[in-house]
C-alpha cells in the first residue's frame, strides 16, 4: 500500500470521526442537523463557504478547463464566482435575518406555495448533478492512489459521503470544511514554488505551453467563454448552500463579514489553482484534463507536498458533496414534503431529523446514477450550475430586491430557465458547442421582467384579496 493511499485513508478516517463526534454530541434535532443550531462562528463560516464552493468544481473541473484552454481564459472563467460573491456581500445579512432552511422557503414569502414547490424541484435537479460530479472527482483520487476503476471509486466516495452527511449534519460538514480550507490553501501555497521550478519557472511555462493556451480566450469564442463564466457567477450569487451558511451564522454581522473572507480565500485558491494546473500542461501533456492537479500532486511534487494537496483536494471534494447532499435533502423535507402534506400537522423536529437522514441516502444514490451519464466533470458542472443559475438565481434576486416581481413572472422565469437548460443540453446536445446558460439565462430574465410587468394589475388584486 503506497504512502499516498495511506495518507488519504487517514484523512478520511479523521473526517468520519468528526461526523461521529458531532452526531453524538451536537445533533439533537432538525435545527442542529440543517443549520448547526444557528451558532457557527466567523472562522468556521468562512471555511465552510470556501470549501463548499471550491470543491471538485475547481480542483477537478476548473483544472480541466485550465488544462484545455490555458491560464488566461481561466482567469475570466473562474472569476465568475468571485464577482458573484461581491454582490452576495450586500444581501448576506438580509438572508440571515430570514432564518430560513431553504431558498424556496424564502421565495414563498413573496410568491406563494406553488413557487416554493417548483423551485424545490429545480434545485433538486441541479444539486443532484453537483453532488454527482463530486463522486467522479473523488474517484479520480482513488484511481491515482490505488489503481481502482473510476466506477468503483465513485461507489466508494458515494457511500462515504452518504455516511458523513447522515451522521453529523451541518455541524460535521462546517467544521470539516474549515479544516479542509486551511489545508488546501497551505498545500497550494507550498506546492506552487516546487511546481514552477519543475516546469522551468514562468519563463519555462511561457516557452513550453501550447500556442492556443497562451491567448486570452484559449481558442474559444467570446460567447463560449461567457458560457463558462456565467454559470459560476450565477451559482455563487444564488446558491442555497451559501444562504444556509448565512442562516447558520451566529448573527447577521458574522454572515456579512464571512463573505469578505470567502472572497479573499476564493481569490487565493483560484489564483493558485491556475498556476498549478498550468504547470501540469507542461509536465504531463498526455493526461486526462480532469486529473491535472491530482496527477501533479502524485507525480510532479515532493511527496510531503503531494500528500498535503491530495488530502486537501479529496477533503474539498467530499465536503462539497456532503454540503449539496445535505442541502438537497432539505428541499425534500422542508419544501417538497411540505407541499404534499398541505395543512396536515407538521412533523416534530426529531421526526424531521430522521426523515432528513433517509432522504440523504436516496438522493446520494440518485446522484451516483446521474454521474454515470456525463463523461467529464466539466460537462456535468456546466449543466448543474446552469440549471440552478438560470432558473433560481433570478427568482431569488427578484424576491430580495425587485418589488415589481410577480408570482406569474417568477414561475415563468423558473420553468423557462430550467426547461431550456434540459432541452439545450439533453435534446439538442449543445449546438455550436455553447453551454446552455447562453440561451437559458436571457430567456429566464426576459420572462421574469416581461411577465411581471404584464401581470402587475392581477398581482395587486390578489394581494388586496388576501
Amino acid at each position: 500500500m503506497n504512502i499516498y493511499l495511506i495518507a488519504v485513508i487517514v484523512y478520511l478516517l479523521i473526517m468520519a470521526g468528526l461526523g461521529v463526534y458531532f452526531a453524538k454530541n451536537s445533533i439533537h434535532d432538525s435545527d442542529d442537523f440543517m443549520v448547526a443550531g444557528r451558532s457557527l462562528p466567523l472562522f468556521v463560516v468562512i471555511g465552510t463557504l470556501l470549501a463548499t464552493f471550491v470543491g471538485s468544481g475547481t480542483v477537478v473541473g476548473g483544472a480541466s478547463f485550465i488544462y484545455q484552454y490555458g491560464p488566461f481564459a481561466a482567469i475570466f472563467n473562474l472569476s465568475g464566482g468571485i464577482v458573484g460573491a461581491v454582490i452576495l456581500y450586500f444581501i448576506a445579512d438580509k438572508v440571515r435575518n430570514h432564518e430560513m432552511y431553504t431558498v424556496p422557503q424564502l421565495m414563498e414569502k413573496r410568491f406563494g406555495r406553488v413557487t416554493r414547490f417548483i423551485a424545490s424541484i429545480i434545485i433538486l435537479f441541479a444539486f443532484i448533478g453537483i453532488t454527482a460530479y463530486q463522486f467522479t472527482g473523488g474517484a479520480y483520487v482513488l484511481q491515482l492512489t490505488t489503481g481502482m476503476s473510476l466506477e468503483w471509486g465513485a461507489i466508494v466516495i458515494c457511500l462515504l459521503v452518504i455516511f458523513l452527511t447522515m451522521s453529523g449534519g451541518l455541524f460535521s460538514v462546517a467544521y470539516s470544511d474549515a479544516l479542509s480550507a486551511v489545508l488546501i490553501i497551505l498545500g497550494f501555497i507550498i506546492g506552487v514554488p516546487f511546481a514552477l521550478n519543475s516546469a522551468g519557472g514562468f519563463e519555462g511555462l511561457s516557452f513550453s505551453l501550447p500556442e492556443h493556451t497562451k491567448t486570452w480566450n484559449g481558442g474559444l469564442s467570446f460567447i463560449q467563454l461567457l458560457g463558462f463564466f456565467l454559470p459560476l457567477f450565477l451559482l455563487v450569487l444564488g446558491d442555497q448552500n451559501m444562504y444556509q451558511r448565512f442562516s447558520a451564522s451566529k448573527n447577521a454581522k458574522v454572515a456579512k463579514n464571512s463573505v469578505l473572507g470567502f472572497i479573499a480565500g476564493n481569490f487565493l485558491v483560484v489564483g493558485l489553482t491556475i498556476i498549478l494546473a498550468t504547470t501540469a500542461i507542461v509536465l504531463f501533456p498526455e493526461i486526462a484534463p480532469d486529473a491535472a492537479i491530482l496527477t501533479l500532486a502524485v507525480e510532479g511534487l515532493p511527496m510531503f507536498i503531494g500528500i498535503l494537496i491530495l488530502c486537501s483536494a479529496v477533503a474539498f471534494i467530499i465536503t462539497t458533496a456532503t454540503s449539496y447532499l445535505l442541502s438537497a435533502s432539505g428541499n425534500i423535507v422542508y419544501d417538497f414534503f411540505y407541499f404534499i402534506r398541505g395543512d396536515k400537522e407538521p412533523l416534530t423536529k426529531v421526526q424531521t431529523l430522521w426523515f432528513s437522514r433517509i432522504t440523504v441516502v436516496i438522493i446520494g444514490l440518485l446522484a451516483y446514477v446521474l454521474g454515470r451519464f456525463f463523461p467529464t466533470v466539466l460537462e456535468i458542472q456546466m449543466y448543474s450550475y446552469t440549471m440552478y443559475g438560470a432558473s433560481i438565481t433570478p427568482a431569488i434576486l427578484a424576491a430580495l430586491m425587485w418589488k415589481k416581481a410577480t408570482t406569474a413572472g417568477v414561475l415563468t422565469s423558473m420553468l423557462l430557465g430550467g426547461g431550456s437548460t434540459l432541452i439545450w443540453e439533453m435534446a439538442l446536445n449543445r449546438p455550436n458547442d455553447w453551454n446552455s446558460v447562453i440561451v437559458a439565462l436571457p430567456l429566464s430574465v426576459a420572462a421574469l421582467i416581461i411577465v411581471s410587468l404584464l401581470t402587475q394589475k392581477q398581482n395587486r388584486e390578489v394581494q388586496t384579496a388576501e
